[in-house]
């Protein structure tokens, strides 16, 4: 029989499905034997004394759904402001077409138009849970707010006519609507429907007028009588325009064009605003002329003359007041011979002026009045002002106007973010911790009322475990929100730039930076929420390890320089007498010093930069406040005129006392308690006898001018350089092999081995005569002073004539602000490779520095090097620095098995490179707690090498019952507390969390993802137990083992904006979703998961969206989620007394219903708008974001697990048909072999 694999049929349905598919050991990963060199393939699914059936893994698909929680931060790019004022909400619309409601601290709604059109106008239906909002593609949608998720319950699409400003008047169901070519509409809000009544440009208007008015400006009925509508039209024209007898009851006419009017609360008067900077005062008495004409930053001219016009004054308010004179409020309106000065808000009260100077443009503002009625004393008592970058409220009721203290979040964009971290269910006393010290830095002089925009209700929910998001900044500050119960307030900030001294602008010194702007942008961030170690890297080449103290402390900061700088030789033909076999080390100075003037000084102005630093650090004492003070800085330096390549991995460990960062050239570990260097080695040195790949160096080139431009750190693409490295083409090969024997001198780099604080010649590896450095690892603490290393003359020789004269050694860096950059696309006709050519398809940046920068990246694809192999061997830009620098793309500090078959568990530290290879650093660490001060650790790669496919992006380790392992740490303690006791106790160290007993068991699992695929190895046989092939034409962003549901998973993140999650240690998919794709650098920079099936990501350069992947989250968000409406009753309207009701109007008896209905007005011609119902009255929807597309995830996994099933069913069958039948068989044979005997022959 033959056999069929429901399994594969599946397989081959959703083949199309990114998420790729999971297979057994066959794959192409394995493991390396310590100092073997020879590599085999894992261990098969299967495979024998592999403790893979110990297990029970809880989570199934059924635990995951993805669904946005809440987003959070300034709206990004807002164009509209409204404001209701008797729920005391605000909704702010964008030119993304985005809505943010806001209320009280707590109530925070995002919600969004479909279209994407930008929002013009909006407006509340005051305390009737609704809002009407107009969008640029001439549509008006209403929103219900009666639900914890608004949804539209009807849009109006006008087909002819463009929307240009709508208003709807208190306590009325009837929609003004005015439009581009001078005509008001009117819109039935209960329906939709447009009414009959049309108040058209030609009636409005003088027939004697020849020209057009322009586009309808404003609209606003008469507070005296509803039954009187005012329309404002650019061109200066102002028409009262009686609605029952239809007809205009009074016109005026101005010069200059109208930008906003606003009636005095009598309806007697209004007020304009011009583009000449003018207010107009207008008396419905006489309107054949202003009342009054006021230019309030005008000049005025000595001979009488008007006075100068000034910019156009873009909005007024005219508020009245019982006790005291009219509030008259106004944007723009400034002198134009005050250029530079800032956008202003200018409140005049009485005589006095006050000018309110505004740190961005001014979009819109609003002033709260205590009424919602338009005919009585507003009494103003704040102004809402709504800027480009910031949202301010001023108080009004204090002579000085302070303004009130912002409880919203949407200061993150402050600085541009640069990175991002997030930690769930973190120790509940760090919340408290750094909110108070965080709490001494806080402004002062804002108004002591409270916060005005307080409607709505917010609860804490049933979710209410810790959470922290920490956000990197490009000024180098650092910000620590609590992000508990899906809100997010600011607990404390950090400046980590306070740790260097300022570069002097206009000394005329050569500076070493390496970015002009931003140098102290945050790359990096690395946080032990139990030990309080916070450490950053930034794009300055630095790494700075901070220890969290609650007392204040003078003191220096300690700094250390690290040569970290790793090249292969070029292949020159030099001539015999300038190059020795093997120089003696002494014989090497002569030549170097007349090259390059000195080794480890600053080289004078136009001379090579050497030994030095991209930042001075500060060389006095510095005053460092109560909280994270800077405990080591660790600089990188120019080394042979080429500047430090950035960090791209960073790791901290409390309980060893180590931080360990690399880069594309090689691996710095640094002891941060004795302050001393203990490894800097190439990528390449550490693979030791075990490196897979036969290197070979570099074609020659002539000039090396283009690789310093490249090492230049440009822009915001170079902030997240774990990202660089991904974001590349999109599939990862092994280099190609030499087919010609290399000598060992030029196969060797250059060792990054001449560090400040570790002595070490760069001779060929095996030349190295330090003996301070066995097998890579220091074995002097006490080496901070020892010379830098000393290098071959050919190569200084090379170096000094790659750089043409006058050629500058790097690019200019652009700013770190450019924050909303898309990925550019390749336009190259040809691709490097398979990974170049789907990235093109992803519309996604191959490289962030330069077009040729393909150092360590740029490897061609398996067939592409079988096609193109003589041609990769010439000097053209593909093929230079293609395997001379492999990058370290992660680090993980563990107690595991650094050798195959080892008895016992010892730190170790797990690197992974850009090529997908895995090397096991073994840590020595003295025995005792008072040896650990004195005496060095001693760090060594073990010679372990793991294989997978594509760059390395995380590891994890679990115990044999499969629970996760968290690293060593030590428990906090205050370095500087004054009590004598606190200062006595000894370090106290958590080795192991999983269990009580603190018993490893015999044998661990680690979990490696690399970009491409994850796997799961048994320690210490290292064999392969569990592959999954995550993607085949992508590649992963993100990946990070979390915790679900007291169990954990694999949560990734791919660059085709699929999330997937996959259960530990089997790599079994249980979700897999379409949700967001990567369309820009800044979601691949941020994005980021955490425990409890949380994650988040910069949704634009304002805003954080946070999202779940929990099916129990999504089940109980609407519950977390405030509520937008709550009952308020409508305050009442004043007594207006026997002669203001005799005397001031009719409007109380307007009857809009019967003016504008169908019966009176007729129906609007149905091609000028369309009706588009909605679906906002759905309240039981849940997670509509992702609630279909997670179900049809369910399904499809369902089915692949069934499918799964039906296999091994299948192959239960095939095996018992198969002995059947050998049983027949034999049965068969028995019977022919006995049939003719007789019973006596038995």
């Amino acid at each position: 029989m033959k056999k069929f694999n429901f399994r594969k049929v599946l397989d081959g349905l959703t083949a199309s499905s990114p998420g790729g598919s999971s297979g057994g050991g066959s794959s192409s990963g394995g493991g390396i034997g310590a100092g073997s060199g020879s590599m085999h393939p894992g261990g098969t699914t299967g495979a024998a004394g592999t403790p893979r059936d110990e297990i029970q893994e809880i989570l199934s698909s059924d635990y995951f759904q993805i669904c946005k929680t809440v987003r959070h931060g300034f709206p990004y790019l807002p164009t509209a402001l409204a404001f209701d004022p008797v729920q005391k909400i605000l909704a702010v619309g964008t030119r993304t077409g985005a809505i943010r409601i806001l209320g009280r601290p707590g109530v925070d709604c995002y919600c969004q138009h479909e279209s994407g059109a930008a929002v013009l106008q909006l407006q509340f239906l005051i305390n009737e849970g609704a809002l009407v909002s107009a969008s640029a593609d001439d549509t008006l949608h209403l929103w219900n707010l009666r639900q914890k998720r608004p949804a539209i319950l009807h849009s109006l699409k006008f087909n002819r006519e463009r929307i240009t400003y709508c208003h709807l008047p208190f306590q009325s169901k009837w929609l003004y609507v005015g439009t581009e070519r001078g005509n008001t509409h009117i819109v039935n809000i209960e329906s939709f429907i447009l009414s009959g009544y049309v108040i058209m440009w030609n009636k409005a208007i003088e027939l004697s007028t020849k020209t057009h008015p322009g586009p309808v400006v404003h609209l606003s009925d008469s507070p005296r009588d509803e039954g009187k509508l005012l329309i404002g039209y650019e061109n200066g024209t102002v028409v009262l325009w009686d609605l029952r007898s239809k007809r205009a009851d009074l016109r005026v006419y101005y010069d200059e064009a109208i930008h906003s009017v606003d009636w005095h609360h009598e309806g007697k008067q209004f007020m304009c605003s011009h583009s000449d900077g003018s207010l107009t005062l207008w008396n419905l008495k006489s309107p054949s002329r202003p009342f009054q004409i006021t230019i309030p930053h005008g000049k005025i001219q000595r001979d009488g003359k008007k006075p100068e016009s000034c910019k156009p004054i873009l909005k007024v308010e005219y508020k009245t007041c019982k006790s005291s004179e009219p509030f008259i409020i106004f944007s723009g309106g400034l002198s134009y011979d005050k250029a530079c000065r800032r956008p202003s808000l200018t409140i005049m009260h009485g005589k006095a002026i006050t000018v309110l100077e505004m740190d961005h443009p001014i979009v819109d503002f609003l002033t709260l009045c205590e009424t919602p009625y338009p005919n009585e004393f507003q009494e103003p008592y704040a102004v809402v002002v709504l800027l480009e970058k910031d949202l301010i409220v001023v108080d009004l009721t204090q002579s000085n106007f302070p303004i009130f203290e912002n409880p919203y979040p949407i200061d993150i964009h402050e600085s541009p973010v640069t990175c991002t971290e997030y930690f769930a269910d973190c120790p509940p006393d760090l919340i408290p911790v750094l909110y108070s010290v965080g709490a001494k830095h806080k402004k002062q002089g804002y108004s002591n009322k409270e916060w005005p925009i307080s409607g709505g209700a917010w609860n804490l929910g049933t979710q209410t475990y810790p959470e922290i998001i920490i956000t990197g900044h490009a000024d180098g500050s650092i910000k620590f929100w609590d992000a508990s119960a899906i809100t997010l307030q600011m607990l404390y900030k950090l400046k980590t730039s306070k740790v260097f001294e300022k570069q002097k602008l206009g000394e005329g010194k050569p500076t070493a930076e390496i970015v002009e702007e931003d140098p102290f942008a945050i790359q990096m961030m690395y946080w032990c929420p139990e030990s309080r170690i916070f450490c950053v890297a930034g794009v300055s080449a630095y790494v700075i390890v901070y220890r969290f103290s609650k007392h204040e402390v003078n003191t220096e900061i300690v700094s250390l320089e690290v040569r970290l700088q790793y090249d292969v030789e070029d292949i020159i033909t030099p001539e015999p007498e300038i190059i020795p076999p093997f120089p003696d080390a002494s014989s090497q100075l002569p030549s170097l010093r007349s090259l390059s003037g000195s080794t480890n000084t600053v080289a004078c102005e136009g001379m090579m930069k050497d030994s030095i630093p991209c930042l001075s650090v500060k060389t006095r004492p510095v005053r460092m406040p109560p909280g994270y003070q800077a405990e080591l800085v660790i600089q990188l330096v120019w080394v042979d005129g080429e500047p430090p390549q950035q960090i791209t991995s960073l790791a901290v460990n409390s309980a060893y006392g180590l931080v360990a960062f690399g880069n594309c050239n090689g691996l710095a570990v640094v002891d941060f308690m004795q302050k001393t260097v203990l490894l800097s080695m190439g990528t390449i040195d550490l693979y030791g006898s075990s490196d897979p790949y036969q290197r070979q160096p570099r074609s020659p080139r002539k000039n090396k001018q283009f690789t310093a431009d490249n090492f230049c750190m440009r822009g915001l693409s170079n902030f997240y350089p774990d990202l660089t490295k991904r974001i590349r083409t999109s599939y990862q090969s092994l280099t190609e092999l030499t087919d010609s024997p290399v000598s060992l001198e030029l196969e060797r780099c250059k060792s990054p081995t001449s560090v400040k604080g570790s002595r070490k010649l760069s001779l060929p590896t095996d030349l190295k005569t330090d003996l301070d450095h066995v097998n890579g690892h220091c074995t002097s603490p006490t080496s901070q002073t020892c010379s830098s290393g000393k290098r071959l003359p050919n190569a200084d020789v090379t170096k000094s004539n790659r750089r043409g004269p006058g050629r500058p050694p790097f690019r200019k860096a652009q700013s770190a602000a450019c924050m909303e950059i898309s990925l550019p696309v390749t336009t190259e006709v040809g691709y490097i490779s398979r990974r170049a050519m789907l990235q093109q398809l992803h519309g996604v940046s191959t490289f962030s520095h330069d077009e040729r920068h393909y150092a360590a990246y740029a490897w061609m694809d398996k067939e592409n090097r079988e096609n193109t192999f003589s041609r990769s061997r010439s000097s053209s830009v593909s093929s230079i620095d293609k395997e001379s620098k492999e990058a370290i793309t992660a680090l993980y500090f563990m107690e595991t098995f650094s050798r195959k078959n080892d008895s016992t568990v010892s730190p170790c530290l797990w690197a992974g490179t850009g090529l997908g290879m895995v090397l096991i650093i073994s840590l020595n660490l003295p025995a005792t707690e008072e040896l650990r001060q004195t005496e060095p650790v001693m760090v060594s790669p073990s010679g372990t090498v793991l294989m997978l496919k594509g760059a390395v992006l995380t590891f994890s380790c679990l115990d044999c019952m499969g629970a996760l392992i968290h690293p060593p740490y030590e428990v906090w303690r205050d370095p500087n507390s004054m009590d004598d006791s606190e200062k006595m106790r000894k370090r106290k160290l958590v080795m192991y969390s999983p269990s009580s007993s603190g018993d490893m068991g015999d044998h661990q699992f680690a979990v490696i993802c690399s970009e491409k695929q994850a796997k799961v190895f048994s320690l210490p046989s290292q064999a392969c137990l569990y592959v999954h092939n995550i993607t085949e034409t992508s590649f992963l962003l993100r990946a990070d083992v979390v915790t679900l549901c007291n169990s954990i998973c694999l949560a990734c993140f791919c660059a085709n904006g699929h999330i997937m999650a996959m259960s530990l240690p089997s790599l079994r998919p249980m979700l897999d979703v379409n949700y967001l794709p990567v369309t820009d650098m800044r979601i691949a920079r941020t994005f980021c998961f955490t425990n409890e099936g949380q994650a988040l990501y910069l949704s634009s350069p304002t805003e954080i969206q946070r999202l779940t992947y929990s099916q129990e989250m999504c089940d109980n968000l609407q519950d977390m989620l405030g509520d937008l409406f709550t009952p308020v009753e409508t305050p009442e309207a004043q007594n207006r007394g026997f002669l203001k009701g005799l005397f001031g109007g009719s409007g109380q008896t307007f009857d809009r219903e019967e003016l504008f209905g169908e019966a009176s007005a007729g129906k609007a011609s149905r091609s000028l708008a369309q009706h588009i119902p909605g679906s906002g009255g759905i309240e039981g929807m849940k997670g509509a974001a992702g609630g279909v597309i997670g179900d049809l995830a369910r399904a499809r996994l369902a089915l692949d697990e069934r499918g799964q099933r039906l296999g091994e069913l299948d192959e239960k069958t095939a095996s018992m048909m198969a002995s059947a039948e050998a049983f027949s068989k034999h049965a068969h044979e028995l019977m022919l072999k006995y049939k003719d005997k007789k019973w006596y022959q038995f």
